[in-house]
């Protein structure tokens, strides 16, 4: 196996970010209702019933007068009737004539006086319900305006509720070197396995997964890589011992220390230091380079006697009897040399054919090492102390300056990426080499992520590990409130110790719909052989492509189509995807999500892919479904992002905008990439800082002021809204 790249540690960038999974959250709340459209009030105007009183007040006040008016007409009549007749001479006549007109003069001018006041109260009523309708115009036309910034405000606002995503990524701080998984099931840990390696095929990072628990826990991974164009390598041991060459290509001390791990794996730890020691003193003498299959022939050439060529033991055929003196010669004073001999020999003994028949050590992204379902647990403890053994010397040696990779090697490897180790079933292993691969990990740059099936100590100790992320999957039986207390402990639950999460419905529905179908055997496994290679029949995929041992990285949006059409995960989240509704405004229990405690029945009762991730912010409930990423909610930015920049998930947009000059022959091809790309494909990243503005100048005006008639009208109001 080459070796991994070499890494600077610096921190992790944006392209180097791990990702454990979403977390469900709505940052923007509901706008609530739209604001209602002030209506005009009702209009009030001179009705004829009120004028037909007030003329009727005025026949009323002035039917005297009238009377009197009357009176003195028919008596002036009177008088020239008299007159007319001869009755009265014409001087008398004429003088009531007169009289009345005298006395009728007044009597009328009161009268026309009467009907000038009742006009100008009319008049002064109608002017009056002018003023007042003209006041009400003017409050219902501010009223409108208000309401048409209101109403614009609530649209934006609504428009950026309905826009915002609701599935955040969850990903490993950078000041965190490692994760530590304690719980879940199979089917949880294949979707956070999966999830890890989308984050990895994303960038074109290095992925090395050492699967301890004999379930196909890597099988979705395996399909996304080469749905992805990149062929993962994969060995299954004991089986493809012989064609793995991983810790063949080490110095004689890194050897030793992991060949007698191995031995301390299936026996007693306290002779580690002891096999150690005859290992080095057997390396002295058969050579660095040695196999496995040598260091038992001078391990039985130690158990044979001095006489006894033993001519017919094919392990003794391998050393020459010049070798088999001198082994003999420089171990002869190790104490118990005969004993530690033979069990070191039945020891290692299993792996005597690693590296026999290794293929082509060109370098892989992806790498597999499994143990066989029908091992056994000490069998896979004993495999698995093995290749993590020699993955931590791995990591050791490249920041170390050991020894050189070849060149091919050498050619492949990129330090500007990162390098992730993935541990499965490390409960398995001993306390001291999950120590040891930390401690290289460390040194060397590396992630790593170890699960756990049960609350080992070796677990339970990194929870207070400031340089450790404790995540917490479904647990089982006793161990829960092991957990729980563990948990508590947390100083970022500490000191939020009120802190609750939510688990969404599609968690639950996504992890029942799927089960154990993604892990369990298949019952016929040529037709799920087949099944597989329908898509790729040749060494290309769909597209053409062709499948590699790496790739560079893989575009967002191809991504999220390979992780809808090649993984369960995806085609179960697609067909479920009206669950993920936002709760109406005003909605009372109905929404998508449900209150869940840090006790020890919640943590038995969490979804199978759903993690309680334990950062400084406090616990933060993730689905590690990787299907999520196929959702429309779904963003690659994180809520320290969104809450950052401002922008949610449309920041990229922008970003590629501005990053284009007018001048730019791809400007039009990267804007529209931007604005085609699904929200679950844009990540947020910091906006450039804006170009220095340009103030026009007109006729020597001052470029602090406007010019008149640039860019477009403003929006005209909708009123009928």
């Amino acid at each position: 196996m080459p070796n991994p790249r070499s890494s600077d540690g610096s921190p992790r960038g944006g392209d180097g970010r791990t990702y454990l999974g979403w977390r469900h959250a709505v940052l923007l709340p509901h706008p609530g209702p739209a604001p209602r459209r002030p209506a005009p009030d009702e209009q009030r105007t001179l009705s004829e019933e009120w004028i037909a009183d007030q003329r009727a007040g005025e026949a009323r006040t002035n039917r005297p007068l009238y009377a009197v008016l009357g009176g003195l007409v028919l008596l002036a009549v009177l008088f020239l009737v008299l007159w007319s007749q001869r009755i009265l001479p014409a001087a008398l006549a004429l003088g009531g004539v007169f009289a009345c007109a005298a006395v009728a003069a007044p009597v009328g001018f009161a009268l026309v006086q009467s009907r000038q006041v009742i006009a100008e109260r009319l008049a002064e009523a109608g002017e009056r319900l002018a003023a007042e309708r003209a006041e009400r115009d003017r409050l219902l036309r501010e009223r409108q305006r208000e309401h048409a910034r209101r109403y614009t405000e609530w649209r934006a606002a609504s428009r950026a509720y309905e826009a915002q995503p609701h599935w955040y990524g969850v990903t490993v701080p950078a000041d965190r070197g490692s994760v530590v998984v304690v719980g879940g099931t199979d089917a949880g840990w294949s979707a956070l396995l999966t999830t890890v390696g989308v984050a990895r095929l994303r960038e074109g990072g290095d992925l090395t997964v050492v699967d301890l628990t004999g379930r196909a826990v890597a099988r979705e991974l395996v399909r996304l890589a080469r749905r992805c164009a990149v062929a993962p390598r994969r060995w299954v041991l004991p089986a493809d011992l012989p064609r793995m060459t991983l810790g063949t290509n080490l110095d004689a001390g890194q050897r030793a220390r992991v060949l007698s791990a191995v031995a301390a794996a299936s026996g007693t730890p306290e002779e580690a230091d002891a096999d150690e020691t005859l290992l080095l003193r057997l390396l002295e003498v058969l050579g660095p380079r040695a196999g496995i299959a040598e260091l038992i022939g001078g391990l039985r050439a130690l158990c044979t006697p001095e006489g006894d060529e033993a001519g017919d033991d094919p392990a003794l055929a391998r050393l020459s009897a010049d070798q088999r003196a001198r082994v003999r010669a420089r171990c002869a004073d190790t104490p118990g040399a005969w004993e530690r001999a033979w069990e070191l020999e039945r020891r290692l003994s299993p792996f005597e054919a690693v590296g026999t028949r290794a293929e082509d050590g060109t370098y892989a992204q992806v790498k597999i090492i499994s143990t066989d379902r029908a091992s056994g647990e000490v069998a896979a403890r004993v495999y698995g102390t093995y290749a993590v053994a020699a993955l931590s010397e791995l990591l050791e040696d490249g920041p170390r300056g050991g020894a050189e990779p070849p060149r091919r090697e050498r050619r492949r490897a990129r330090p500007d990426r990162t390098r992730t180790v993935v541990v499965c079933g490390a409960e398995t292993l001993p306390e001291g080499e999950v120590d040891q691969i930390l401690r290289a990990a460390a040194d060397g740059g590396v992630e790593v992520v170890l699960m756990f099936r049960t609350p080992v100590p070796a677990a339970l100790a990194r929870f207070s590990d400031p340089a450790c992320l404790p995540v917490v999957m479904r647990q089982r039986g006793g161990a829960a409130d092991t957990v729980a207390r563990a948990v508590a402990s947390v100083p970022g639950v500490a000191a939020r110790p009120d802190t609750g999460v939510e688990v969404h419905r599609l968690s639950e529905v996504i992890g029942e719909a799927v089960g154990t179908a993604v892990t369990e055997p298949h019952p016929d496994p040529e037709a799920e052989a087949e099944a597989d290679d329908r898509f790729f029949p040749s060494p290309h995929t769909e597209s053409g492509a062709m499948i590699r041992d790496s790739a560079s990285g893989i575009s967002p949006l191809d991504l999220v189509r390979h992780v809808r059409s090649a993984t369960a995960w995806g085609r179960a989240t697609a067909q479920a995807a009206e669950i993920d509704e936002p709760a109406g405004v005003g909605a009372e229990g109905g929404g998508p999500s449900r209150p869940l405690g840090l006790d020890a029945g919640s943590l038995r009762r969490l979804p199978c892919t759903a993690a309680l991730v334990l950062g400084d912010e406090g616990p933060v409930l993730t689905d590690t479904n990787p299907g999520i990423l196929t959702l429309s909610t779904a963003t690659l930015a994180t809520v320290a992002d969104s809450r950052t920049t401002g922008h949610g998930a449309g920041a990229v947009s922008g970003a590629d905008e501005r990053a284009a000059e007018p001048g730019d022959p791809d400007r039009r091809r990267r804007r529209t990439a931007a604005t085609d790309r699904p929200r679950a494909e844009r990540e947020t990243a910091p906006s450039p800082p804006d170009p220095p503005r340009r103030e026009a100048v007109i006729d020597g005006e001052s470029p602090e002021r406007v010019p008149p008639n640039l860019g477009p009208p403003p929006e005209r109001l909708d009123w009928r809204v």
